[in-house]
């Protein structure tokens, strides 16, 4: 064996035994640079070299956006049934199991009630991580007793959407009977007079795109947020037509007029603040 073979191997063996602590690093979906996991906390999971916004839970979410202690958790007691036996690779009341233990959550949406800035406000946040964010029947009975709640309290509502699932097919039509069940409540919070700001993360697409994540009077999105019905290789391999470049990106559907306004997450907490101020409520 050669001396530069020999020293290889030395080095080798000296980082296999000293080792790195898992999670100290974090890889940056975007431009696959090494984040200390610190730093990318501190910045509330938004890449300090391009920008990207990385996942963050529903708690992470509700921690960033309001204020230290307000939470109050509505309808946590409310849990998933398997109504139709539903069953692919495991049965869908085992996946639901499964999910909890693994998220810590009990379905892919919290509601409640907290503060912004010192403005009492209504919050659901649906969470990617569970079955993909898809909208359940306790997603959307959790998602319409927040819109009742805030309009009986006349209360601003916020719904941060995360949720790459649409409707939950586990569950069939009950699942998709909550897009018209939440936006009939979000008809009569409207009628009310009340301020519903729905911000839009990424990924927000299926049913909840096409239900209450897009009928906000104010419409916000975290930058790059991949946002639309159906995605965009289901488009491109059906309509057999290359897509417009940053096809259904935030910043493509601003230009568009689907949103109004892309706001970085570390400037999210004060906009909606000022958002409730601006329009009185």
């Amino acid at each position: 064996m050669s001396t530069t073979e020999s020293t290889s191997n030395t080095t080798r063996r000296m980082v296999q035994k000293r080792g790195v602590p898992e999670g100290l690093w974090v890889k940056c979906p975007g431009c696959k640079s090494s984040i200390y996991s610190k730093e990318a906390k501190r910045l509330q999971n938004v890449c300090p070299k391009c920008d990207y916004h990385f996942y963050v839970s529903a708690l992470e979410r509700m921690e960033q956006v309001l204020d230290s202690g307000t939470f109050e958790e509505w309808d946590a007691t409310l849990l998933s049934t398997d109504p139709l036996g539903f069953s692919d690779k495991k049965s869908y009341a085992d996946r639901l199991v499964d999910e909890q233990k693994r998220t810590g959550l009990t379905d892919a949406a919290i509601t409640g009630c907290g503060m912004i800035r010192a403005r009492r406000v209504a919050i659901g946040v649906t969470d990617s991580a569970f079955i993909m964010g898809s909208m359940g029947s306790v997603v959307g009975e959790r998602l319409t007793r927040l819109v009742e709640r805030a309009t009986a309290q006349n209360l601003p509502l916020i719904i941060v959407s995360g949720s790459g699932g649409g409707a939950r097919m586990h569950e069939g039509i009950l699942s998709l009977m909550q897009m018209a069940k939440v936006s009939a409540a979000l008809s009569r919070y409207h009628a009310s007079g009340g301020l519903y700001i729905s911000v839009l993360t990424n990924p927000t697409m299926g049913g909840v795109a096409a239900s209450f994540a897009s009928l906000g009077d104010l419409v916000f999105a975290e930058p790059k947020a991949l946002i639309g019905f159906a995605g965009p290789r289901t488009i491109k391999a059906t309509i057999r037509i290359e897509l417009p470049a940053g096809f259904q990106t935030s910043e493509f559907l601003l230009e568009h007029g689907y949103i109004d306004r892309i706001v970085h997450r570390s400037r999210l907490k004060n906009e909606i603040a000022r958002a409730i101020d601006y329009c009185g409520k």
